[in-house]
């Protein structure tokens, strides 16, 4: 049956952080998913609007669905299934709707890299009465599944990540986290934390060293795990549990990540301890003897040959005191990896961190 209608109009809501365009389809069109003339017209972020032409002549009942330009980017429901057919009947003038998720066409999309955010550009490090820039990477489908919470991986020396870099290098994760993501392997957060510049060593190292002086990092793992930790996860959709809780860091923030395994177990199960600077204090030993973690624990340790005589005879010394004192616990793991021809330098640690990455949260 064939109807004339005055004036219908469609007014539809969605998550306005999906730039493609949207389409109306149905038994008006054969169906047809991407058809110029049904294409929705966008009325401010997240709103479009739709109107037929006033002598349309339409199916009663009119039975259609939305798209984002093809089957493979429907409307999907809360539980992420294809959304069921809508209908019109007869006589309405005005329909508003709501799509809560669309699939995602991840063959077509050509950028997977992740979402960067600046959390804070002085975020307030109320431990020791300074301020620090965060940043975090969301994975780069974060705002088409509203549904979904995420990992979190907190790591330091944000400014050496991620971009452009720093004078010091680049890790480039977020070129990493991009290829990982065409395996579906990058559905993580990541704080980035920048370091104190001069200050750096200091606020990292969690000892004193008799060279270096005072060593703030206890107070500074304090400051993640506590008010860092709570604004994102207010913020951002994460999941808070200490089983998908991270960090990780190189060199002095590699020690820092030892440090948390050893003091920090309740929040984080996840470590990334590229280069411990081991040598600043003998510490970090004694206090790995009393590391008793019968949770489920990952902790990735790595070293280059070509960091100083010292780096892998004090990196396995490390793991092997952490190793006896969680004999008898599967469910720590520890796994080594070590580069003979490593240097100390983020292009080293930039090669490493996918695989460390993968074997942590995959």
């Amino acid at each position: 049956m064939q109807v004339e209608v005055d004036t219908l109009t469609i007014e539809l809501s969605t998550v306005p952080f999906d730039n493609r365009p949207v389409f109306i389809t149905g038994n008006f069109c054969k169906w047809l998913p991407d058809l110029e003339e049904y294409r929705m017209t966008i009325v401010s972020p997240g709103n479009y609007r739709f109107q037929f032409p006033e002598d349309a002549e339409l199916p009663d009942p009119i039975e259609y669905k939305y798209t984002r330009g093809g089957w493979n980017q429907v409307e999907l429901d809360r539980a992420g299934r294809p959304y069921g057919n809508r209908f019109i009947k007869a006589g309405e003038t005005l329909v508003k709707d709501n799509v809560i998720r669309w699939q995602s066409d991840i063959s077509t999309k050509k950028d997977l890299s992740p979402l960067v955010e600046t959390v804070s550009e002085a975020f307030e490090i109320t431990q020791f009465s300074r301020t620090r820039r965060v940043r975090v990477l969301l994975p780069h489908d974060y705002y088409e599944n509203p549904d979904q919470r995420y990992p979190v991986l907190y790591m330091t020396d944000g400014q050496n990540l991620f971009g452009e870099g720093s004078e010091y290098g680049n890790w480039e994760i977020d070129k990493s986290l991009a290829k990982l993501a065409k395996d579906h392997k990058a559905g993580v957060i990541i704080v980035a934390i920048d370091h104190g510049e001069e200050d750096r060593v200091q606020e990292l190292s969690p000892y004193d060293n008799a060279k270096l002086g005072k060593g703030y990092g206890a107070k500074f793992m304090q400051f993640i795990a506590g008010p860092l930790k709570k604004h994102i996860d207010e913020k951002y959709r994460t999941k808070s549990d200490r089983l998908n809780t991270g960090i990780g860091g190189s060199s002095v923030g590699g020690l820092l990540s030892a440090y948390a395994a050893l003091m920090f177990p309740q929040t984080f199960s996840k470590f990334l301890v590229f280069s411990p600077a081991l040598w600043i204090s003998e510490k970090i030993y004694f206090d790995a003897v009393h590391f008793f973690e019968p949770f489920e624990t990952r902790i990735y340790l790595y070293a280059g040959g070509k960091e100083g005589a010292h780096m892998i005879p004090n990196v396995t010394k490390l793991q092997e005191t952490l190793e006896t004192q969680s004999f008898g616990y599967s469910r720590v793991k520890i796994k080594s990896s070590v580069d003979a021809r490593g240097e100390h330098a983020e292009k080293q640690w930039s090669q490493e961190f996918p695989k460390a990455f993968e074997w942590l949260f995959y």
